[in-house]
């Protein structure tokens, strides 16, 4: 009975059965395949939910089930058909768990025999002395984070060995609690044998748009002030198209409201500030998020993107109590498909 209600399970989700590869016909093996897979994942990722995300590991089981462990596999399968290292792209806002998704795909891979290596947009940030500079050039790049910011050289050069080979490779991060939280470069971590990169980051394979459309942009992007720094900041995006084109996929992790990330980001620092560590007042971090939806707005940037099968994968809805909503491939979602 426990197998034919999970059968059902698996299928009554049209969108998310397509995302995944599940048909009538092989949702019996693609539930033993999971079943076996659970099974020996499952002591590493209770260790994971108790040490690193400080949660009950039955809390997260479900999640675990409908969705890591078959984005796993679906990964798993995209690499096997490549001769050489798969570039899985994550693109999230803040609080989107990126970050969490990371740690935990590369626990399942590791399972699944891929040697997997977790590369952040924020990892590729300039260092502390150029970003002065930059600073000194353009005094609207207040915070790190933004087009332009980030040396897409380095990333280049990274992806590029891991893509031919080569060992070892030496990959960059990013210390943001250097010099009092501005940040800088600190030791590579040094990697062989990279089967899989995890490239996650928010702004991960956006494109530029139409500067036009900043004519009627949603707040925060107001003044004219506003439009011109939007402007620009679309006009850095070009430099980046180089580096997406290194992804082989792009996973899109979407707040069903963007403002979402407000909420979130004002919930993290009351922990942090609960636990005693320093953290952003709820105007501050309004100040803060502002200036990213005015650099780029997920409305105008984010949202087109959802209907680019040729670029975005698989989307993963995210409600505002942080649950996952509907899963499914762009193509799929906006062709009318059900």
């Amino acid at each position: 009975m426990e197998k034919q209600s999970a059968r059902e399970a698996a299928l009554a989700d049209e969108l998310r059965a397509k995302a995944f590869g599940i048909t009538p016909e092989n949702v019996d093996e693609v539930i033993e395949k999971r079943s076996h897979l659970l099974k020996s994942v499952l002591p590493a990722f209770s260790q994971l939910c108790q040490t690193t995300f400080k949660i009950e590991p039955k809390e997260m089981l479900q999640v675990l089930w409908d969705l890591w462990l078959p984005l796993g596999i679906k990964i798993a399968s995209q690499r096997q058909q490549l001769e050489r290292p798969l570039i899985q792209g994550i693109l999230g806002g803040q609080g989107t768990g990126k970050t969490t998704m990371s740690k935990v795909l590369s626990l399942i891979l590791d399972q699944l025999g891929y040697r997997t290596v977790s590369l952040s947009l924020d990892d590729l940030y300039k260092t502390y002395s150029d970003r002065l500079l930059l600073t000194q050039q353009d005094p609207r790049l207040i915070w790190r984070g933004p087009p332009g910011t980030h040396d897409v050289d380095l990333g280049l050069n990274v992806l590029d060995q891991i893509r031919q080979l080569q060992n070892p490779v030496m990959v960059p991060r990013f210390d943001k609690s250097a010099f009092g939280g501005a940040g800088d470069r600190t030791s590579s971590e040094i990697v062989t044998g990279v089967d899989i990169v995890l490239f996650e980051g928010w702004f991960v394979g956006v494109r530029p748009i139409d500067p036009d459309v900043f004519d009627t942009a949603p707040p925060p992007i107001l003044t004219d002030e506003d439009k011109a720094f939007a402007r620009d900041i679309n006009r850095r995006l070009h430099d980046y198209l180089p580096l997406w084109e290194q992804l082989d996929s792009l996973i899109v992790l979407y707040p069903t409201d963007y403002r979402c990330s407000l909420e979130w980001r004002k919930q993290a620092e009351q922990q942090m500030i609960a636990a005693g560590k320093s953290g952003m007042s709820n105007s501050e971090i309004e100040q803060f998020v502002n200036y990213f939806w005015r650099s780029l707005h997920p409305e105008l940037f984010i949202k087109p993107l959802l209907k680019d099968a040729t670029v975005v994968d698989l989307v993963i809805e995210i409600h505002a109590d942080h649950s996952f909503g509907e899963v499914y491939c762009g193509l799929i979602r906006n062709s009318g498909v059900a």
